[in-house]
């Protein structure tokens, strides 16, 4: 009986082999499947989207969509079991932290009033000067509705679902820039493109330091806000001269 069972066992660890091996195949091939759903998924939402509102401009305003995606998000955000309320607005950042971010902020506010004295000396603080009172409204509106938002969808909402798509950690920052960077299509300007790209890189760099979205929105906020002080607006607004 014993000398029996003995040579049977090559042959049974051969058909478990066989089968472990069929069922690795399966769980690579299972995990590949969805790796390509979310590939597609990850194209249509961040390409394919902004690319129907750049030829589609007259039937939907690129600003209109935000609102919608945020309630959309939370929705799904909110059936995430790792997820709570509180990470939206979670804001313990260090003091070092704060300053560093205040000295980035006060850099990039002379680049850009620099790049608009050589480059586009006519529009220097054209807002400010021409409809001062759209220029404060701004200050509340874009940090509030537009930078928090494209921050959520950019940073939180990208950085949560497309890890395991991006699993390198600079891999997943560019990915974040580019589609940030490439929804700017809708403002027909080649600049903000390439502002919107080094800043989707610093700021998403600076998300995943932080993991704080509201943190890296004030960042994004004020940033804008001095776009639009400094006279760039116009290539983030596409109707922003019939105001002025």
């Amino acid at each position: 009986m014993k000398l029996r069972i003995i040579l049977q066992m090559p042959k049974n660890y051969g058909n478990f082999q066989k089968k472990l091996q069929e069922l690795h195949f399966y769980q690579i091939s299972k995990m590949v499947k969805k790796k390509i759903v979310l590939a597609t998924e990850f194209v249509v939402l961040f390409i394919g989207v902004p690319l129907f509102l750049f030829f589609e401009e007259n039937i939907i305003h690129p600003s209109s969509v935000l609102l919608p995606v945020l309630v959309a998000l939370i929705l799904y955000f909110r059936k995430q079991k790792d997820f709570h309320l509180r990470d939206l607005v979670r804001l313990n950042i260090s003091k070092k932290m704060w300053l560093q971010q205040l000295l980035v902020v006060v850099l990039s506010g002379i680049f850009l009033l620099i790049f608009v004295l050589i480059f586009e000396p006519e529009n220097l603080f054209n807002l400010p000067r021409r409809n001062p009172a759209i220029w404060l409204a701004m200050l509340g509106f874009y940090p509030v509705f537009s930078a928090y938002g494209q921050e959520v969808v950019y940073r939180k909402f990208l950085f949560m679902r497309y890890s395991r798509l991006f699993q390198n950690k600079w891999i997943l920052i560019l990915a974040s820039a580019i589609t940030f960077s490439f929804v700017h299509i809708v403002y027909f300007s080649v600049l903000s493109l390439v502002l919107t790209f080094f800043a989707g890189i610093y700021l998403a760099w600076l998300y995943d330091k932080t993991k704080s979205v509201l943190f890296t929105a004030i960042v994004h906020g004020i940033m804008g806000f001095l776009i639009f002080t400094v006279g760039l607006g116009q290539h983030f607004w596409v109707d922003m001269m019939q105001w002025l």
